[in-house]
């Protein structure tokens, strides 16, 4: 079974990708995952504020300012909470290029136009495939309007995309008030790629000590189905590669990322949990269905199910919304 894609113009041989998460931080386990039948690695995603710190730290050492800013770093977790600073980031990165045969992706978290982006290009320096660009924000100012959001969204994408010529991903989160606009915006702002969605890992409060708690969670499959309706919608509106990101667990929701038009379905969760082997058993469960089904390849089934070409249209839409809660009775 013919299961290749092709992700931002690069071939790979299944569109079963571990996504972005510390997987990538031991070379043993990257090539378990490539053991397994991973077509790419995406390394962890290193921070502006990390970047930014150590601007500030080469400032102190240059100026000899040892105050200057010094409130700026206390909002950075302490550097053994974190897995690579920027130097062993790279370093990490040209160790996994010669250990796989496979591409390798960088990722860069951030939320602002900076000085932080010219990272990009030691990343394609030390080999990098190419870069996800996460734009993980929280946006809690009245004063910055959705146009702002989005318009420094857009000069980020491309003050990356005139610094590399590799291609670039960016990684959105759900929050947009026209997301189909925005993707045509970042489409024309040279996106080569959107990646559908980040996930925002949502603080607890302790009554008792009154503090707020940060919580990680895993994903489920139930965050897919939101994937899965904004793929849709997207698909036919972008010119460039689509990626399901959070609640692929197997290879029936890999199979639905890509009717909605998905080119690659990354996985996080469902590795950490069974292991680097499990992308082996989703892409046989893969390639069980579409053989079963009459499938030639995973072509064929692209963006079979988006807006454009599902048969029913208005499972995406409003109708649906008013079908499925009217229809609701009581046992």
């Amino acid at each position: 079974m013919d299961l290749t894609t092709t992700y931002m113009g690069i071939p790979l041989s299944n569109p079963l990708m571990p996504g972005a998460g510390p997987m990538a931080d031991d070379l043993d386990t990257v090539k378990r995952l490539e053991d397994a039948g991973a077509p790419a690695i995406v390394m962890r995603s290193l921070f502006e504020e990390q970047l930014e710190e150590e601007q500030i730290a080469s400032h102190r050492a240059i100026e000899g300012h040892s105050n200057a800013s010094a409130e700026a770093s206390s909002f950075l977790p302490a550097h053994h909470d974190l897995a690579f600073g920027p130097d062993s980031y790279l370093e990490q990165l040209r160790h996994i290029k010669e250990a796989v045969d496979v591409p390798v992706f960088g990722s860069l978290n951030g939320t602002s136009a900076g000085g932080w982006l010219e990272f990009a290009k030691l990343m394609e320096e030390a080999g990098a495939a190419g870069i996800e660009l996460n734009v993980y924000q929280l946006s809690t100012d009245p004063a910055d309007t959705a146009e702002k959001l989005e318009k420094r969204i857009a000069e980020m994408v491309t003050s990356v995309k005139k610094q590399v010529s590799i291609p670039v991903a960016v990684k959105l989160s759900p929050f947009f008030t026209s997301l189909v606009h925005f993707a045509q915006r970042l489409d024309d702002a040279g996106a080569d790629a959107l990646i559908l969605f980040n996930r925002f890992y949502q603080p607890d409060i302790n009554v008792e000590e009154l503090e707020v708690e940060p919580r990680l969670q895993l994903s489920t499959p139930s965050e897919l189905l939101l994937r899965l309706r904004w793929l849709a919608a997207v698909s036919g509106n972008f010119s460039g590669s689509l990626v399901a990101s959070g609640g692929v667990h197997d290879s029936i929701g890999a199979l639905k990322a890509v009717m909605s038009g998905a080119h690659v379905a990354q996985v996080v969760s469902a590795l950490l949990m069974h292991g680097p082997g499990h992308l082996t058993e989703m892409r046989q469960g893969l390639e069980r269905w579409l053989e079963e089904h009459e499938y030639e390849s995973l072509r064929q089934a692209h963006g079979s199910m988006n807006l454009q070409r599902c048969p029913d249209p208005r499972a995406f839409t409003r109708a649906n919304y008013i079908h499925v809660l009217g229809s609701w009775r009581p046992d």
